[in-house]
């Protein structure tokens, strides 16, 4: 028996099973097997009788869109295929980003200190033979999910809300005047505007991607156990061994209620030879003691956790068809150096239902108009780069320390610029004034590592990053300029003003213009 199954089978519930279930979805996706599903198709006839604004087909990240549109006034149904609720382990995030629950006035202060779990400073960044770096306040908040979603599961129904569970999504068809969502149950509801919060593998972004192979994914696999030594701090990017299974292994911990909580993840792409999940979990599990300085036996496992996350190069994702919009990781808005769409989704919250509401005001729901609310950021596309950094290819010949080395000398520049370019970065949101003197301090102090990246890297990527580079600086001169014509937005009449107010905010978050 291995080590993986000893321990998984310690605790509660199937996750042996589980696991075995992804790696199977992960085992697909490598070798070519994906079904491309057909379940939106379209219709020339009218509906002529509406009876929802919007529909969410996936509650957990769609509750917060939700409980926000119904505020606005909008008939809005939520479609889960299983009862909603969250998980045990806590979703991390930073207090700042938090705010915005109490902006759209979703939660009072006081719900919002209730929803935080477990709160720990500092964070450390750390490499083999680099003096560490330590961080306050950057994904330092343990959100409990339970508490969180039962609340906005409250307001969204005491504001008129429907939430209908154990209804699982099948078929959507497109008519002039709405959209008709098929459900499993045998139901069908008629709205103007579908939203499609079901995740990476959602069956309509299958539809819309065709069949892409992800570009790049995340393998992500850990565990919450009692048992380690007191430790107050976490590690939100720690990396402690070469380059193995031509993989760099990165780790992450953080204090959680229930113990503490630690994760291995990795850069790839999906080749056929990469490493499974299960394998995977047997590197964590090998490594865990030393990374910790505890042997397994002393611990007492919770939980396991586990899963991988594809990126793809066109995200976020824009559907061919009207009256669709993806949101949250069916979108692919997060950038392909962050796992999980919590933290994105709160990020762009404000944005998306301020955008969504003013499309449904001014019936903008083609899929050009509703391409906008999902736009083209640089802000995201440059990390295309970084992620191609952090990975190696299947048969490419790469010095065992030289993504440590790499990452540590980019590291120790930063931190040395200051709080105002390493926090922003932390927290998924690159500027441009940042990275380009980041960019300048690290050729100049480390210019044989520079170099040595280029191969690895590759040509074209690097061209193509140029050209987003480039975008971000254009984007933080803009920014500025979109800032000072909102008030002139304001005067042209309402269908045009979505347009100018969607420039504007592409304008902002596209620079990381939004981070505060």
């Amino acid at each position: 028996m291995s080590l993986t199954e000893q321990i998984l089978s310690q605790i509660p519930g199937t996750p042996l099973q589980g696991l075995r279930k992804a790696d199977q979805v992960w085992q697909n996706l490598r070798e070519d097997n994906i079904s491309i599903p057909t379940t939106v198709k379209k219709e020339t006839q009218l509906l002529n009788t509406l009876d929802w604004d919007v529909v969410i087909c996936g509650g957990t990240l769609g509750i917060l869109i939700g409980a926000t549109l119904v505020k606005k006034g909008w008939r809005v149904a939520l479609l889960e295929r299983g009862i909603l609720k969250g998980r045990k382990q806590e979703w991390n995030i930073s207090r700042k980003e938090l705010e915005t629950f109490i902006e759209l006035n979703l939660l009072s202060s006081e719900e919002l200190e209730t929803a935080i779990a477990t709160e720990y400073n500092p964070a450390r960044i750390s490499f083999p033979e680099s003096k560490d770096i330590w961080v306050k306040d950057v994904l330092n908040i343990g959100v409990d999910p339970l508490y969180l979603l039962e609340t906005l599961k409250q307001r969204f129904l005491e504001a008129g809300g429907q939430l209908f569970e154990n209804t699982a999504y099948e078929a959507a068809t497109i008519h002039p005047d709405g959209i008709n969502i098929q459900v499993s149950n045998g139901q069908s509801f008629k709205a103007r505007l579908l939203l499609d919060a079901m995740g990476h593998f959602s069956p309509i972004v299958k539809q819309a991607r065709q069949g892409k192979k992800p570009d790049a994914v995340c393998l992500v696999v850990g565990t919450c156990a009692t048992g380690y030594p007191k430790n107050d701090t976490g590690d939100i990017f720690a990396s402690f061994t070469p380059i193995q299974n031509q993989c760099q292994y990165f780790w992450e911990a953080f204090p959680a209620r229930d113990g503490r909580t630690t994760y291995l993840f990795t850069y790839l792409d999906a080749h056929p030879d990469r490493i499974s999940l299960e394998s995977f979990f047997e590197e964590y599990l090998r490594l865990l003691p030393e990374y910790q300085k505890v042997e397994l036996s002393q611990l007492t496992f919770q939980r396991a956790l586990f899963g991988f996350f594809p990126c793809y190069r066109q995200s976020p994702l824009q559907t061919p068809w009207n009256r669709i919009l993806p949101v949250g990781d069916s979108s692919g808005s997060q950038s392909p150096l962050s796992f999980g769409g919590f933290g994105a989704m709160v990020r762009h919250l404000k944005r998306l239902t301020g955008g969504i509401d003013e499309a449904l005001q001014t019936d903008n729901l083609s899929s050009n108009a509703l391409a906008l609310l999902q736009p083209y950021q640089p802000s995201i596309s440059v990390t295309w780069l970084f992620q191609r950094s952090m990975s190696v290819g299947v048969d490419q010949k790469v010095e065992p320390n030289q993504i440590n080395q790499l990452l540590a000398g980019v590291f120790q520049v930063m931190d040395r610029l200051g709080e105002f370019v390493l926090t922003p970065f932390l927290q998924d949101v690159v500027q441009f004034p940042a990275l380009a003197q980041t960019l300048f301090m690290t050729s100049l102090k480390q210019p044989g590592l520079v170099i040595k990246i280029i191969p690895q890297v590759g040509i074209g990527n690097l061209l193509d990053w140029m050209k987003h580079y480039l975008n971000l600086g254009i984007f933080s001169l803009l920014s500025p300029i979109g800032d000072k014509l909102g008030f002139l937005v304001t005067k042209i009449p309402l269908e045009q003003n979505y347009y100018y107010r969607r420039l504007i905010e592409q304008w902002q978050y596209g620079s990381g213009g939004d981070y505060s």
